[in-house]
């Protein structure tokens, strides 16, 4: 099976090769949320960018449903191992995914890392946001928005999620070491991988501590969303409970200009996925690249939310290349 798994691959190399072809498997951690269509819609872009530059690349996109089926995902690497050049990869788990990503390496299929960071140093480059950063921004936002007093929760994601982990931690280390005056109720309850997982823990928080809590961090879409429908629910929205989350969504988007959310840490998904592939390419193509490419983060209010460069952020052009 190996032997045949070598000849197919060195095939499709060959191939690719002679014609400046490339098959790049790009896979999510899941493919519900926005946030993934976004990379999604950047990765075609660099497609579309670089057959103007006479390199065909074919993006394949596949992921597991749900952002906590680490199996799935794995299953997903390693069936692309000799069906494809190159993997761009957003890893479910730092750890988990480090077996896949040395057998796909192994059988000289480069990896291009987006998202969230691995364990591992094999992969080829890590396209990321400085997703610490993106934590001290939101706790800087809600310490402001309270006057550096109150009581707040902190809504942590999924274990394992280098990404998000890190959020919280640039958020909790700068509430601890900058903003003595405000106590953290909360930082201890995972939101799960959808919003409706994501709702359900918020109601529970709410319901705990709804008439104390002055604040809330949630760092991923899927929490924000959860979070904003318990509040609103709740009787909390509307600035009565100060909130900072964190991507973009339709309903985290439209909660901003309508004051339910007072702040939203965002990413560039789109460029995520755009130099994910952009830099997989080069690396087929024998260039140089470097390990770690930062995608920037950026704090959106309704203050400066229709600002141009907050407004490409908010407002990604899915529709463009997700036909």
């Amino acid at each position: 099976m190996k032997i045949l798994r070598s000849l197919v691959l060195s095939s499709v190399l060959a191939v690719s090769a002679f014609a400046q072809t490339y098959q790049v498997a790009v896979i999510p951690k899941g493919t519900t949320h926005e946030f993934w269509r976004s990379i999604h819609a950047g990765a075609l872009a660099a497609a579309s960018e670089l057959k103007g530059e006479g390199v065909t690349v074919n993006v394949v996109w596949k992921g597991p449903l749900r952002e906590d089926d680490r199996d799935q995902q794995i299953q997903v690497v390693e069936n692309f191992i000799g069906r494809v050049n190159g993997i761009v990869l957003a890893p479910l788990d730092a750890k988990a995914l480090v077996s896949p990503v040395r057998d796909a390496v192994g059988a000289n299929i480069p990896v291009v890392i987006i998202d969230s960071a691995l364990d591992s140093k094999i992969p080829a480059a890590t396209v990321s946001t400085d997703n610490y950063k993106g934590g001290v921004l939101g706790a800087r936002r809600l310490a402001a928005l309270l006057d550096g007093k109150g009581k707040v929760i902190l809504l942590r994601v999924l274990a394992g999620s280098t990404s998000t982990m890190q959020r919280e931690a640039g958020f909790l280390d700068t509430i601890t070491k900058e903003f003595p005056g405000i106590v953290v109720l909360s930082s201890d309850q995972h939101a799960g991988p959808t919003r409706d997982t994501a709702y359900g823990v918020s109601q529970t928080l709410i319901n705990r501590y709804g008439r104390e809590v002055t604040g809330v961090f949630a760092p991923n879409e899927s929490s924000a969303t959860g979070m904003l429908l318990a509040l609103k629910e709740a009787g909390l929205a509307g600035g009565k409970v100060k909130f900072v989350g964190f991507d973009t969504g339709t309903q985290t988007v439209a909660a901003l200009r309508a004051g339910d959310i007072q702040g939203l840490v965002v990413q560039s998904p789109f460029k995520m996925g755009y130099l994910g592939v952009k830099t997989l390419v080069s690396v087929l193509r024998g260039g140089k690249v470097e390990k770690e490419i930062d995608t920037g983060c950026a704090l959106v209010t309704k203050e400066n939310m229709d600002e141009p460069a907050m407004a490409d952020l908010l407002h990604p052009p899915l529709e463009k290349w997700l036909k």
